[in-house]
């Protein structure tokens, strides 16, 4: 209990805003070990219950303190193939280490750190377990190559399915690739797990858009895959409503990540997608894709960016690391502030117009409620990053007749089986916007019921 939680080091805040560079620098082996001497081996391990994969948290703690590192990572790994990802991008104070007993009264033990070290180890070293698939030869097709559909392909592989994982986009990830930066989650790890997702003799297509390039019933009559599984997530962005929404340097989170992750505007003009942002920029919304967006737009040369918020610092829903590091790297946070309208010149935006909040009784989220006043700030920008959320997009569900989704678009599942038998969903596309883990929880647990359904029509 008296021994103090090992401190992640760090990329100093000033260098570190300049390039696109992992600001977390991972545990040593020595670090790891110490920090794994914390766990108090509880007889009822909370940890386990709030991780959504289930992983066996102690197991691997003590194997780690034991020096057994193949061992650590293996028992990691059979519930959660992608650790070094997880590791870096899980909100682990929300779950596994929410729920750690030490964190009663001081510092739970680093569970997403330690889970990161076993993660990158096993890429350094090249571990592989053999694995004795038998195959069955029977078909089914995954939709989207992000957590949930990944998570999902492994699973049914495991269980000897011949599995082909389709992905709209030009390279495989989904919002992992697209959507979270560099300084959080360096692209060649995306790349490394998904290779040891390859060699398990899993099909990836890509540049194939299920609902334009071929159909769900395509896939399910001409293509004869006897189960599907719908984990495209949610990347429509929403929208605030208000006026000069459509003004020139307006963006939308999730398009200005694409632009600067994927389609790599960063390097202009090498690759040929510039981003224009200028020198004042503001962020509206909270979230990680808010703090994501808001230290990119540092990193391509803005001098002064700013989180336009409607609550206070304590409802950001943001992971408090990724809070810390934007005040660490100058980013402003200018609260109670909600925007009412973009003013332009020549369709180009040139400010933003806010309604100052207050902040009322608590509502169902547990947060204070934004309460109008009335009063109002104009703040001078170049440039606006609107990061309020996500949906799915609707193209999967215009072209599939029968597919139930709810009022904000997100798909109806029973048993994670969708209105279409046959058809499952999970992740983003069921839930809306939540985190990675989350997606590839219900990627793995949606396994057993296309397996059941797959074995109850065979008989």
């Amino acid at each position: 209990m008296k021994m103090p939680r090992e401190t992640m080091p760090v990329l100093d805040p000033k260098e570190r805003s300049k390039n696109f560079d992992e600001v977390a620098c991972g545990f040593t082996l020595a670090q790891s070990q110490l920090e794994a001497s914390r766990c108090l081996d509880c007889k009822n391990p909370r940890c386990i219950e709030a991780c959504p994969v289930h992983v066996e948290i102690p197991k691997f703690i003590h194997e780690i303190i034991d020096g057994r590192i193949e061992d650590a990572y293996f028992t990691l790994y059979k519930d959660n193939i992608l650790p070094a990802i997880c590791g870096r991008v899980c909100p682990q104070e929300k779950q596994c280490e929410g729920a750690c007993v030490l964190g009663i009264k001081g510092d739970s033990v680093a569970i997403g750190a330690l889970e990161r070290f076993l993660g990158d180890y096993a890429l350094e070293h090249q571990l592989h377990k053999p694995t004795d698939i038998v195959d069955n030869h029977i078909k089914v097709a995954i939709v989207g190559s992000g957590p949930a559909g990944l998570a999902n392909a492994a699973s049914m592989r495991l269980l000897g399915y011949d599995v082909t994982i389709f992905e709209a986009l030009h390279e495989f990830g989904g919002v992992l690739k697209y959507g979270i930066p560099d300084f959080r989650l360096p692209k060649h790890i995306v790349e490394a797990e998904i290779d040891r997702l390859k060699e398990l003799g899993i099909h990836f297509e890509k540049n194939v858009i299920i609902g334009k390039s071929i159909t769900i019933d395509q896939l399910k009559n001409d293509y004869n895959f006897k189960a599907i599984f719908i984990g495209s997530g949610a990347g429509l962005p929403s929208a605030l409503g208000i006026p000069g929404e459509n003004f020139s340097g307006v963006y939308y989170a999730n398009e200005f990540l694409t632009r600067v992750n994927l389609m790599k505007s960063r390097d202009f003009p090498k690759s040929p997608t510039p981003v224009r942002i200028g020198q004042r920029v503001a962020v509206v919304g909270g979230g990680n894709v808010a703090m994501d967006a808001a230290r990119t737009a540092k990193r391509l040369g803005a001098k002064e960016v700013f989180i336009l918020y409607r609550r206070d610092m304590e409802s950001l829903p943001a992971r408090l690391d990724e809070i810390h590091h934007a005040i660490e790297e100058q980013i402003e946070f200018r609260l109670l502030r909600n925007p009412v309208t973009f003013i332009g010149e020549d369709y180009v935006v040139k400010q933003v117009k806010c309604e100052i909040m207050t902040l009322g009784e608590r509502d169902s989220s547990g947060r204070r409620r934004p309460l109008p006043t009335g009063t109002y700030e104009t703040f001078d920008i170049d440039s606006c990053i609107i990061s309020i959320g996500q949906k799915p997009n609707p193209i999967l569900k215009d072209a599939t007749i029968g597919l139930e989704v709810n009022k904000w678009g997100c798909i109806v599942v029973n048993d994670y089986q969708t209105s279409i038998p046959g058809v499952f969903a999970g992740g983003d596309v069921v839930s809306g916007a939540a985190t990675v883990i989350l997606a590839m929880g219900a990627g793995k647990d949606a396994s057993v019921y296309m397996d059941r359904y797959i074995n109850e029509k065979k008989n």
